[in-house]
């Protein structure tokens, strides 16, 4: 089912959500459409289990030959497995990070990526997609080595990878927005000290996105924050100990 996150007279942001759930042992996860005009985007489409039904409802929207860029956050199997399938699919590239480039065609038959993968560089990089551009925002070590966060100027949305993730139960069905943090750090405390790498990193990212006009936060696990969680979050993770912070001898010791 796809969630509308944003629509205006020529652009919208989609989000389809629990695409794997026929998969009960694999980690539930979101996938993203963004429509300008007669094109769009495809963020982190995910595994196999989520192809048909993103494929789909793309489209609605645009023939497949009409699809711009396909954007990978990282190279973790729920952000690309179904990268083999999209290559066949569609004619569009794929942004992964330069980190990335040479991996990503892994998990596709040999051939599919020549000259189709474009290595995003770490400073990041504006990606055309109709008459508009999205941002791609450094997010490394966030949790990936390489890792951007995408950023859309016209809906005001960041979609946020893994990071801002938050594993909720049944009794917040798709669709539902968060508008408020405090209430989400149990199901997102744990999380984050694990996959995140330090306190300094979440700092520089802080730091960056403040300068940003964000109206919503979509991570690629769980619920999109609204309102007065987008700055909760941003000054909550920007003073919260993870990773690396939290090591000591006893993580490192012979069994």
């Amino acid at each position: 089912m796809a969630i509308e996150l944003y629509k205006d007279a020529h652009h919208q942001c989609l989000m389809f959500t629990d695409l794997s759930r026929e998969h009960g042992d694999a980690v539930p996860s979101n996938q993203f459409l963004i429509v300008n005009r007669d094109t769009g985007a495809i963020i982190d489409p995910g595994g196999n289990v989520a192809y048909n039904e993103l494929y789909m409802g793309m489209m609605k929207y645009f023939p497949p030959q009409r699809l711009a860029a396909i954007l990978a956050s990282h190279a973790d199997p729920d952000i690309i497995a179904s990268l083999d399938r999209w290559m066949t699919g569609t004619a569009a590239p794929l942004y992964i990070s330069r980190i990335w480039e040479r991996f990503a065609p892994h998990f596709c038959k040999p051939g599919k990526t020549t000259n189709r993968v474009i290595g995003i560089p770490d400073e990041g990089m504006r990606i055309p997609i109709g008459d508009s551009v999205l941002l791609a925002l450094p997010a490394h070590f966030l949790h990936a080595e390489g890792n951007f966060q995408f950023y859309d100027p016209i809906s005001k949305i960041l979609f946020s990878g893994d990071l801002a993730a938050n594993f909720v139960g049944p009794d917040m069905p798709a669709g539902t927005v968060i508008p408020s943090l405090p209430p989400m750090l149990a199901s997102m405390e744990g999380f984050h000290k694990r996959y995140m790498v330090s306190n300094k990193i979440l700092r520089l990212w802080a730091r960056m996105v403040k300068k940003l006009d964000i109206q919503m936060i979509v991570p690629q696990h769980g619920r999109p924050l609204v309102g007065s969680a987008v700055p909760e979050f941003i000054e909550w993770v920007q003073d919260l100990e993870c990773g690396i912070d939290l090591m000591t001898q006893d993580h490192y010791a012979l069994v």
